[in-house]
């Protein structure tokens, strides 16, 4: 894990005006002569967690519709206790919910079309 020497905190406006001069965070130069090792140890699995593979896709993404929908609350409380990223960890249990009703109806149809 990374020490807290490093960080550094700036304001909206602070991060603004930099970005209007030019200047970068990033220390590229340092980032380029760390070898593939180093930069594996520099990342912080625990606090980052794990890539979600089935969210990620190349290319622009589609456009979306955000919806408002009800949830019970001791359904949200309990997502939300499982820290950052819970939305889209309930949008998961979601997405995984409809392809198995949809994988449910395509036996169902196949069954019914199976010669008897």
């Amino acid at each position: 894990m990374q020490s807290d020497e490093n960080i550094v905190r700036y304001t909206a406006a602070e991060l603004d005006e930099m970005e209007c001069r030019g200047e970068f965070k990033t220390d590229w130069a340092r980032i380029d002569a760390m070898t593939e090792e180093e930069l594996e140890a520099s990342i912080d699995s625990e606090e980052e967690g794990a890539p979600n593979w089935r969210r990620i896709w190349v290319g622009i993404p589609p456009e979306g519709e955000r919806r408002a929908v009800y949830v019970d609350l001791d359904v949200v409380a309990w997502f939300e206790a499982t820290g950052d990223g819970w939305m889209s960890r309930l949008n998961d249990v979601l997405v995984d919910y409809v392809a198995a009703q949809k994988a449910r109806a395509a036996e169902r149809e196949a069954a019914l079309a199976a010669p008897r």
